[in-house]
Order: C-alpha cells, then structure tokens, then sequence
C-alpha cells in the first residue's frame, strides 16, 4: 500500500472515529428524553448477555487458574502463599474481568452490530426507516448501547467469581494452598469499591462497544466488501478504545499507593 493510501484510510477512519463520537452524544441527548424501545432492548440484551456468557466464563476460568500459577510460583517462594488469593482477586475485579470480558463482547458482539447494521446500511434498510418517520438511532443504536452498559457489568462479576474458582481450585490442588486460606485472603484484600470499579468498567466499556460498533454500521458504504471492512475495523477501533479508556480508568480510580500488601 503506497503512502497515500495508508494517509486516506487513516483519513477516514479518523472521519468515522469523529461520527462514532458524535454518535455518542446523540445517544446521550435520546436517553435524556427517555426515547427506549423496550422491544428491541429486551432483544438485544438476551444476544448481548445470556448468548455471551459461555464464552466469558470459560475464559475467565483459565485466566483465573493461569493467574494463580504464576503468582503461586513467585509468592510462595518468598513465603506469601497466603496472600495469593487476595491478589487473584484484586486482579480480577480491578482489571482482568472487566477488560477481557469487554475483548469478548467486543469481538462477537461488536463485529455483530457492525456487520447487522452495515447490511442495512448498504441495502438501503437505514434509508427506509426514515422513510417510515423511524429515526435509526432509537430503532437500532439505544437498544444495543442500554443492552452492552446493563449485560455487561453483569458478565463482569459472572466472570469475577468464575476466574476466583478456578484460581481456588489451582491453589488447592497443585500448591496445596488450603480453601480457607485462600478465601480469607480475598476477604481481607477485596474491597467493595473493587467490585464497584470493575462494575464501571463495564459499563464504560460496553457503551464503547455499542457505539462503534453501530457507528461503523450505519456509516459503511461499499456493499459487501465495505460491510467486511466495516465489521474488521470496528472491532479494531473498539479494543483500542477499550484499552486507551481503560488507562485513565484506572488512573482515575486508584490513584496513590495501595495499602492491602501492608497487611502481609
């Protein structure tokens, strides 16, 4: 690709990168004035949550028992064996459950939205709602954002608990670190603003999801080959998004030293 093409495609995805924001706004001002579809929110909630969760908490499972073996490895050699749980947790609910489920959400429910409503988009589907006096945004935009920010935070704490059994179970069985042991550290590291935190995140990262992936849909032109395109580039654009956001996220919430490793 020539110099010039790579400065036009950066060009116009930074034009959609622009509408998706716009986008969000607008989505904003609708919700203010109380404009959802219960219908098509109702819908899209069962595709975004229950149609997802398999995937999330298998995920999650491994995450949580992979975590434990590299933490047990380093914490019992220095004789912090009963601090693993603690830290698993912490981990979990601060940043591995809310982001990696968001990657999940991201790639299969994303690329869906970009791909539904980019096929509308080119067939003309977007143009006959208007025509019926239906404004695209609360028909198809509201729902999926309502559905990602209330699924979710949801799919967050499933995830959560799921990685914290699965790191227990590790524990227990390959470094003979007993269940009360290991329950006892999450209690006394673990926080409820922990599991509030990462419930935000969720939120936030679901709104991005949403947004994108439906701003990418209704501004895809080409016909099919612009609708693959579109569907590639929102999920591209929504993990990046995800974890620029994530940063100052983070930044924001958990700013200053932490004291719980004190407690050791």
């Amino acid at each position: 690709m020539t110099q010039t093409g790579q400065t036009t495609d950066l060009g116009r995805w930074l034009r959609r990168l622009l509408a998706a924001t716009l986008l969000g706004g607008q989505v904003v001002v609708h919700l203010l004035k109380g404009k959802v579809q219960r219908r098509n929110t109702i819908d899209q909630m069962v595709a975004v949550g229950p149609a997802s969760v398999l995937v999330a908490l298998l995920t999650a499972a491994f995450v949580g028992m992979v975590f434990t073996i590299q933490v047990s490895r380093e914490f019992i050699r220095f004789g912090a064996g009963s601090a693993i749980g603690g830290v698993l947790a912490i981990a979990l609910a601060r940043e591995l459950a809310p982001v990696l489920t968001a990657v999940i959400l991201a790639g299969r429910v994303g690329s869906a939205f970009a791909a539904e409503i980019g096929a509308m988009q080119v067939t003309e589907q977007i143009d006959a709602l208007y025509m019926l006096k239906t404004d695209p945004i609360d028909y198809l935009v509201i729902p999926r954002v309502v559905a990602c920010c209330l699924m979710l935070p949801i799919l967050t704490i499933l995830s959560f608990m799921t990685g914290l059994i699965g790191g227990l179970l590790v524990a227990d069985t390959l470094y003979n670190i007993s269940n009360e042991v290991f329950l006892n550290s999450v209690r006394d590291f673990l926080t409820p603003w922990d599991l509030v935190s990462g419930m935000i995140k969720g939120g936030v990262f679901g709104s991005l999801i949403a947004v994108i992936g439906s701003s990418w849909g209704l501004t895809t032109s080409g016909g099919a080959k612009g609708v693959g395109q579109s569907t590639t580039t929102a999920v591209v654009t929504a993990l990046l998004t995800i974890f620029i956001t994530n940063f100052f996220l983070s930044w924001l919430m958990f700013q200053g030293p932490g004291s719980e490793l004190f407690n050791l």
